[in-house]
């Protein structure tokens, strides 16, 4: 899907939230995660959202109630959520539920080609209620997901006219 700015028009909102160690980018692991910090990673969801004319807040926490929290606390608020969910996404019933209980679309992203490393790093709770998932860009596949939800919105939107 290619972003028309579509966006701009529709004033959405997105929460991007990062799972445990996401914080650490840049340090942890750059052969994998890459060299850009986690500051990298939020100034380019901020560059994003305002060049579609959307609203994108970042929330990082090492903690899944925490995320189950953020989640939660989405209902109402926004219309999407971008998830990194890094480790949890292999363990976490938890954050799946609660994504299914606010109902939002969302995009399951990770940095690195997850697909590509450890068996257990193939499995994903998150990703089969994901409107899609995005691996091994490195943090652009923040942008791409942002845009994505963009789009995805502006065709629901367009379906109901």
């Amino acid at each position: 899907m290619e972003n028309d700015g579509g966006c701009a028009s529709g004033m959405y909102a997105f929460l991007v939230i990062n799972g445990p160690n996401i914080n650490m980018l840049g340090v942890r692991e750059p052969d994998i995660y890459g060299t850009q910090n986690y500051d990298a990673l939020v100034a380019l969801v901020e560059q994003t959202a305002r060049a579609g004319g959307f609203r994108a807040d970042c929330f990082q926490s090492n903690h899944e109630g925490a995320i189950v929290d953020a989640i939660q606390g989405a209902y109402g608020v926004y219309d999407g959520i971008v998830i990194n969910p890094a480790a949890y996404t292999h363990t976490s019933v938890a954050i799946l539920d609660a994504l299914k209980a606010v109902g939002l679309p969302f995009v399951e992203v990770h940095i690195s080609q997850v697909d590509c490393r450890e068996d257990f790093r193939r499995v994903s709770y998150i990703r089969r209620d994901a409107a899609a998932f995005i691996t091994g860009r490195g943090i652009g596949g923040y942008r791409d997901a942002l845009l994505f939800l963009c789009d995805l919105l502006a065709e629901r939107r367009a379906e109901k006219l």
